[in-house]
């Protein structure tokens, strides 16, 4: 399962991170494994289950949400 870049730096601005998300930007590969970057995605402070659950298609109700 491969979640875009782009998801992952939008969520991050709409939760007023806007500093991370152009370190994520610039940083991160254009698709994510959020399992292989689980530690990765943490430092930036991505909770992964809320992101997972804002994206649309097979994404939604991962993680019970």
């Amino acid at each position: 399962m491969q979640i875009p870049r782009s998801a992952v730096v939008g969520f991050l601005r709409e939760h007023g991170k806007g500093a991370l998300a152009d370190q994520a930007e610039q940083h991160l590969p254009e698709q994510i494994d959020p399992a292989r970057y689980a530690e990765t995605l943490e430092r930036y402070g991505v909770d992964v289950p809320a992101l997972l659950g804002k994206l649309p298609g097979p994404f939604k109700g991962l993680f019970g949400r």
